[in-house]
C-alpha cells in the first residue's frame, strides 16, 4: 500500500517542485496578488484529490491509498515553500514568503507541518467525496 501511494505522490510532489517556484518568481515581476493566487499548492492537491478519487475507486482500501498519498505528497511539496521563505529573508526580497516568521525553525515547523495540514484534510475530505460518488455511480453499486 505503501509503494502504490508512493507512486500516486510522485507526480504532483514534481509539479509542486515547479509551482512554488514559478509563484515565487510571478510575485517578485509584480503580478497582482489575485492572479498569483490561482497558482499554489492547495489547488494542486484538490486537483490531484479529486483525480485520486476517480482513479481509486476500483481499488481495495481507496480511502487509506486517498490519505496515505496526501500525507506524502503534501510535507514533500511543502518544502519548496520553506526555501522560498529561506531565500526571501536572506535576501530581503519582500515577497509574502518572509512576512510571517523571524526563526527558520518556526518557518520549518509552519510552513511544513501546518501548511500539510492545510493541503491533506481539504484534499482529503474532497477526494472521498469524489471516491464515494465514481463508487456509488459505478454499475453494480446499490442505490440506496
Amino acid at each position: 500500500m505503501f509503494i502504490h501511494a508512493l507512486k500516486l505522490a510522485r507526480l504532483p510532489a514534481i509539479l509542486a517542485f515547479a509551482v512554488t517556484p514559478v509563484r515565487f518568481a510571478l510575485e517578485l515581476a509584480g503580478l497582482p496578488e489575485f492572479a498569483i493566487f490561482l497558482i499554489g499548492l492547495l489547488w494542486l492537491t484538490l486537483a490531484f484529490a479529486i483525480y485520486w478519487g476517480v482513479i481509486l475507486a476500483r481499488q481495495e482500501r481507496p480511502y487509506g491509498l486517498l490519505a496515505l498519498a496526501l500525507i506524502l505528497f503534501s510535507p514533500i511539496s511543502r518544502l519548496t515553500v520553506f526555501a522560498a521563505w529561506w531565500i526571501d529573508r536572506k535576501w530581503q526580497l519582500g515577497t509574502h514568503y518572509g512576512l510571517y516568521f523571524e526563526a527558520w525553525e518556526t518557518a520549518l515547523l509552519n510552513q511544513v507541518v501546518y501548511g500539510s495540514l492545510v493541503q491533506i484534510i481539504p484534499g482529503f475530505v474532497l477526494g472521498a467525496l469524489t471516491l464515494a460518488i465514481v463508487r456509488r455511480n459505478k454499475p453494480g453499486a446499490s442505490r440506496v
